[in-house]
């Protein structure tokens, strides 16, 4: 074996658990330490004067403007809170278009007249701020010349400190807009579209006589799939360390087929980084509730409980940065892409969707009595009539080059976007649209009136895995979002979606009920044919099947199989409408998202291109051309020992060795022909048409090759760890 992955390897084995948290925070404190790192609205009670703190409750918890009056104040005993907890420096954190996250931190302290330093942070400093913009994907909102960018406070999702050996900083989460007021982030949309669902929602309830009512907020609970791989076999793979995933790689003799990881005994190690994570998540406030082994081996899982989206999604893109941070002190590479293996489950997020008023009542919840029931289907018909007209939208969501590796494939759903019910709440719509009453076996008689309807009970139905967006019980459960993905586009598109249905909807009843009819009339009129209407969206059916794709064409529902293909349609008049209609973005921002989304296909296509190229050149062909001379060697020798008719073996074993070898030869360099002429390609979506069309199918090809001949080199001379080393050593 070579020397550097074999010591890798034997480093790996070694490599003993890190301790994580002492036995105190361990043992039951969490409760205690919860939100510790958190300037949220218990350490604002407690520090703020009682005006101000009103004040700025009013506009965390109900949405009213900032008062910059208190600013001054607010920033003040935000910084002595954070200078307590060690914190030296603060940044304004947002989410440009990256993808990632963005920090520029910028000192407490501040030089006097007198030759000293004072501490200093004003409400202006808290409010806004100016980084670099120049930088950041625009999508041509921005030249590359024109750097101004701006950063304003979010007061709806508190402050943060996070706490390191080499110093603590204050995270001040932030919105991110350019110098013409265009959002630069997916923070503004998600907060504009989450608001144009609480108008649109609101109008029902009042319809239905709620008065009391405040808001409506999306409530989500995203799951996070994600990988482990020892660090000193990372290191020795380019394509781990630069794409995230592994490029070449034959399978591993045992994958996934005994089902023997999922939820299993979790290894010493993998516990001992799932304590520090979770440790440092419960200081944040985030309420990490579920950890286990996922199907593939070395895959992993942890889910927080539902908090309202904004929040959520920040936490989430914080939960990523923790387990990315977290994992090297562990000795680990934590990988989110979607597909790190060939030949195991690829990692997802599952969005988990709810919506719930300011009383917090879940409105996707079926309830308890006929008037809920009857609310309930309304929102239920809302939910089906956005994914039936706006699924591109949604697709579009969950676009990405990783994710193309996973949608479709036997762990996660189609891209094909429908709706999966269950059995018993689907006969429920079709009794409703035959206007027959029907026995049901766990609801007794329905009827056809709509507020006579029995109780629904809550699990209605078995879960779908193959439905890319799944009712269970209470919720909506949009599985097609990928593991590195930030959840905001995909609960832009969804909060968005609905907001349209919503107006049309509750446009329509309003404009019943003012002609004189009932309330019960109007439903009974219109739920019946909306849920006739929005029928093939629904499918209840195996997603995997090759029959699905069949039936879906024949019900006209959009098969976007890859990135490119769906974000040709961004730019459709109905999908921007979507966004257009409420205010979500505006269409100069819809159409710099659909560039820069088409631009990171790209440019990813061509990274990995690149990467995989100077693999073969640099560390597969090298060591297979020097087994090809020690194959032909011993061709020679048999025939000198044994005569020409007695090499038979060896001479098959060189012609495929050396067959495999001019082969990837070959498509190495067709592999840097594709991405030099792919870079050359003027227009994003020309340049990613280039890129699905030539890159990855070449990249495809070089490495069938190169996945030969990793099984027909010898093993102690093959220089990168293989699929068993990095799945299996933990």
């Amino acid at each position: 074996m070579s020397s550097p992955r074999k010591k890798a390897i034997l480093n790996a084995i070694a490599t003993s658990p890190v301790r994580p948290a002492s036995c105190e925070e361990k043992s039951g404190e969490a409760c205690a330490v919860f939100g510790r790192n958190v300037f949220g609205l218990s350490a604002m009670r407690k520090r703020l004067p009682k005006d101000v703190y009103r004040k700025l409750a009013k506009t965390i918890q109900g949405g009213e403007r900032l008062n910059p009056e208190i600013a001054d104040v607010v920033a003040n005993t935000m910084k002595d809170w954070a200078i307590e907890r060690g914190a030296t420096h603060y940044t304004h954190w947002f989410h440009p278009m990256t993808g990632l996250t963005a920090e520029k931190h910028d000192a407490f302290l501040s030089p006097a007249s007198d030759g000293q330093v004072i501490s200093e942070f004003s409400g202006k400093m808290l409010i806004s701020g100016e980084p670099d913009a120049s930088s950041f994907p625009s999508g041509g909102i921005r030249s590359t010349f024109e750097a101004r960018g701006y950063t304003a406070w979010d007061p709806s999702v508190p402050a943060f400190i996070i706490d390191a050996p080499y110093g603590a900083t204050l995270h001040i989460p932030t919105y991110f807009y350019s110098y013409s007021g265009e959002a630069l982030d997916r923070k503004i949309p998600l907060i504009r579209s989450i608001s144009a669902l609480s108008k649109q929602a609101l109008r029902i309830l009042r319809i239905f006589g709620n008065r009391t009512g405040k808001y409506v907020r999306a409530n989500v609970g995203p799951e996070q799939e994600y990988f482990l791989v020892d660090k000193n076999l990372a290191v020795l793979r380019p394509d781990i360390m630069l794409a995230g995933r592994t490029l070449i790689g034959a399978f591993s003799s045992k994958g996934q087929e005994m089902e023997d990881h999922y939820f299993g005994a979790i290894p010493g190690r993998v516990m001992s980084f799932m304590q520090d994570v979770e440790k440092e998540l419960v200081a944040l406030g985030i309420p990490a509730k579920t950890r286990h082994n996922e199907v593939a081996p070395g895959q992993f899982e942890i889910a927080p409980v539902y908090e309202e989206a904004n929040i959520a999604c920040d936490h989430n893109m914080l939960t990523m940065n923790m387990m990315r941070h977290m994992a090297a002190k562990h000795g680990f590479i934590c990988l989110l892409h979607e597909k790190p293996f060939a030949g195991v489950n690829g990692s997802g997020k599952h969005n988990n969707w709810s919506i719930s008023d300011s009383d917090g009542v879940n409105l996707l919840n079926p309830g308890k009595t006929p008037q809920d029931n009857a609310q309930f289907l309304v929102f239920l018909a809302a939910v089906l009539r956005a994914v039936h007209k706006h699924s591109v939208a949604l697709r579009i969501g969950t676009v990405g080059a990783g994710n193309d590796h996973r949608l479709g494939a036997n762990e996660a759903p189609p891209a094909i976007i429908s709706v999966y019910l269950g059995e018993q709440l689907s006969e429920v719509l079709e009794h409703i649209i035959s206007g027959k009453s029907a026995k049901n076996k766990k609801t007794g008689f329905m009827e056809v009136g709509v507020s006579t309807l029995p109780p629904l009970p809550v699990d209605m139905s078995d879960r779908n895995r193959t439905s890319p967006f799944a009712f269970t019980g209470n919720k909506f459960e949009f599985r097609a979002v990928g593991s590195s993905q930030s959840i905001a586009p995909v609960n832009i598109a969804l909060n968005a979606a609905v907001a349209c249905a919503l107006d049309d909807i509750a446009t329509e009843l309003e404009a019943a009920i003012s002609a004189g009819a009932k309330l019960n009339e109007a439903l009974q009129e219109l739920l019946p044919r909306l849920f006739r209407e929005h029928m093939p969206i629904i499918f209840n059916g195996n997603g995997y099947a090759a029959s699905w794709a069949k039936e879906a064409d024949r019900r006209k529902l959009p098969n976007y199989a890859n990135s490119v293909t769906a974000l040709e349609h961004y730019s459709d008049p109905e999908v921007m409408n979507v966004f257009l209609r409420h205010g979500v973005l505006s269409e100069r921002e819809i159409l710099s998202r659909q560039e820069i989304l088409l631009e990171s296909y790209a440019k990813t296509m061509c990274i990995e291109g690149n990467v995989l190229a100077d693999m073969a050149r640099s560390l597969v062909l090298p060591i297979c051309l020097d087994a090809q001379i020690k194959a032909g060697d011993a061709v020679l020798k048999t025939r000198a020992v044994l005569g020409d008719k007695n090499a038979k073996n060896e001479e098959e074993h060189f012609n495929l060795l050396r067959s495999h070898i001019t082969a990837l030869q070959k498509e190495t360099g067709k592999l840097e022909a594709a991405v030099e002429k792919t870079q050359e390609v003027e227009g994003a979506l020309e340049q990613a048409r280039s890129a699905r069309d030539n890159i990855l199918p070449i990249m495809a090809e070089c490495r069938l090759h190169a996945d030969v001949l990793e099984r027909l080199v010898e093993d102690r001379l093959w220089a990168l760890p293989k699929y068993a080393e990095l799945l299996w050593l933990h």
